[in-house]
């Protein structure tokens, strides 16, 4: 069982919306994990909270949060509005800086759907120097192709073995991407790896990525004023 030193809901304030998180820091944290889903109840999906709770007992911090309110999400179209996300993505990596709970942790990033898109987005904005690792599982990175080459952070994509038309964009995306990079399939699963097993192993995958990329220690901090 996970031992925390906390574990509630946040408020995180942005220009034009405030949006609630769920912050989960275990004892001796190895890192922070900010979920990024283009929704306005990802952070309640009992996958999603599986996925965190993954990380959690591996020794990861996690922010559990949605880049849209409820009734945001109500809205199809905000969740390709991807500059936006992005922008959000940024303003809530800030937060994190200024937090005294979570200041200290090195960054990464795990987005699913349109929302790994606005990871990617805001990795390449803020260049190695904040987020150390990015995954995507289940992800869009192609709604990103104009940043793909600017990132210089390790990059994982996790994609559904029958979720084709989704692998082959990943694909073509790692081929895009000059860091370190990979695709890791998941057999037989689909798009929300909703078959047994498939879930699992994308949070072990996941998991391992960090464990190789997101190291201890405080990163350089982000200024508001960032794009």
């Amino acid at each position: 069982m996970t031992n925390y030193k906390m574990n509630e809901s946040v408020r995180i304030d942005m220009e034009d919306a405030a949006l609630i998180g769920d912050l989960a820091i275990p004892k001796d944290a190895l890192g922070l994990v900010i979920f990024s889903y283009a929704s306005g109840n990802g952070r309640l999906n009992e996958k999603n909270r599986f996925v965190a709770e993954h990380l959690q007992r591996s020794g990861f911090a996690t922010l559990l949060f949605d880049l849209l309110t409820e009734e945001e999400g109500e809205d199809a179209k905000n969740e390709r509005d991807i500059v936006r996300l992005t922008q959000r993505l940024i303003q809530t990596t800030y937060w994190v800086q200024q937090d005294p709970r979570t200041e200290n942790f090195g960054i990464g990033y795990m987005g699913f759907d349109t929302g790994a898109a606005a990871a990617i987005g805001a990795a390449a904005a803020e260049g190695s120097e904040i987020a150390q690792a990015v995954v995507s599982y289940g992800g869009r990175p192609d709604l990103a192709d104009a940043v793909l080459p600017d990132l210089q952070v390790p990059t994982l994509m996790i994609v559904g073995g029958k979720d084709e038309s989704v692998l082959e964009m990943n694909i073509q995306a790692q081929n895009q991407i000059l860091t370190i990079k990979d695709v890791e399939i998941v057999p037989d699963a689909t798009h929300k790896f909703e078959e047994p097993g498939a879930l699992e192993m994308a949070a072990q995958l996941a998991t391992d990525w960090f464990r190789k990329y997101l190291k201890r220690g405080k990163q350089h901090p982000l200024h508001q004023d960032q794009p």
